[in-house]
């Protein structure tokens, strides 16, 4: 972490490569949602990980890992254990896969989720599209886009990340974009029918500090979909294969809104700054001061002269990465 920052600060003396460095869309991010009007911070994350019909003991046995791995991972990055809901193939009757049980787990959302909460919705497994309608499939009968369209409806203020990681979840797009939602499918229309290796990537960038190209400690949706896209094209092109699956992400916003979302509330970094020392929490409060300067900045940039901009950005990025380093030697020390 320490070399990241130190890199950070000796390309700060050359703005154009950092403005083209790996925090292109690094600490904007986080605090995005503080500085867009209509949107407030967000109180808490709802998580429902939906794993649909495997149709062989595999892919039963795969899709439980994967949406296992998830829940666990919403948990321990301050997701609140009342707050994460997972329907499965192999869940027992209760807590199956099923259309009433969707239905009702976004029902279950709906009643507890506050105003300026945040939705976040993965579903794993299989679909298919008819032409007109696409649909995940389930035990029993299966939810189309459109039906999934209403259940989201019952959402018309919190921010929603709903991620569709199956075959034909193309046809999602349409039906699901709408104002603070952002979607996110493993292919680009309802037509790609193959089997996809999206979820398997994007599971595993949501755990993996690898795919938190910002180093800030979370992952958002932003940074999961650009390393599982990476990962599966890598792993077409190592294979010989052509590319058969286009993942898609549709924010209304060209990633910026997909930026802020992350499987754990901001509020878990607030409380992390409460526990530490009375050094520490205030390195902690200028860092996070700094961060909001940074998305308040991005968000100004273009209504600001270039030359501006790139000189008000090199300095916040330059302060914010020698506060960063100071945070790790004093946690060094202890």
């Amino acid at each position: 972490m320490i070399g990241v920052m130190a890199g950070l600060i000796a390309s700060a003396r050359h703005p154009t490569a950092l403005l083209t460095s790996a925090l292109g869309l690094s600490f904007a991010a986080l605090v995005l949602v503080l500085a867009v009007p209509g949107l407030a911070v967000a109180q808490d994350t709802h998580v429902l990980v939906v794993a649909g019909v495997g149709g062989d003991e595999e892919h039963v046995k795969t899709f439980h890992q994967w949406a296992s791995s998830v829940v666990e991972t919403a948990k321990k990055q301050g997701v609140a254990p009342d707050n994460v809901a997972y329907l499965g193939e192999s869940t027992g009757a209760a807590t199956r896969a099923s259309r009433d049980n969707v239905t009702k787990a976004f029902a279950d959302m709906a009643a507890r989720a506050k105003a300026n909460d945040e939705i976040f919705v993965l579903l794993i497994g299989h679909g298919s599209f008819d032409g007109r309608r696409g649909v995940f499939n389930l035990s029993g009968p299966d939810l189309t886009a459109e039906d999934y369209g209403k259940l989201l409806a019952r959402f018309p203020t919190q921010k929603i990340a709903f991620v569709n990681t199956a075959s034909s979840s193309g046809a999602f797009l349409e039906p699901l974009k709408g104002p603070a939602r952002t979607i996110v499918t493993a292919t680009r229309t309802g037509g790609e029918r193959n089997e996809t290796r999206f979820p398997e990537y994007f599971v595993e960038a949501l755990a993996s500090e690898a795919a938190d190209r910002d180093r800030n400690g979370r992952v958002s949706v932003l940074e999961a979909f650009d390393y599982a896209t990476a990962k599966v094209k890598a792993t077409y092109e190592q294979g010989g294969h052509i590319l058969t699956e286009h993942a898609t992400l549709d924010d209304g916003a060209q990633g910026k809104l997909a930026a802020t979302l992350f499987l754990a509330p901001v509020r878990s970094r607030t409380a992390a700054a409460q526990a530490a020392d009375p050094a520490t929490r205030a390195l902690l409060e200028q860092r996070d001061d700094l961060e909001r300067r940074v998305g308040e900045l991005r968000l100004r940039k273009d209504g600001m002269e270039a030359a501006r901009y790139e000189e008000e950005l090199e300095q916040l990025l330059t302060e914010l990465a020698l506060k960063t380093k100071a945070i790790r030697d004093l946690e060094g020390q202890k």
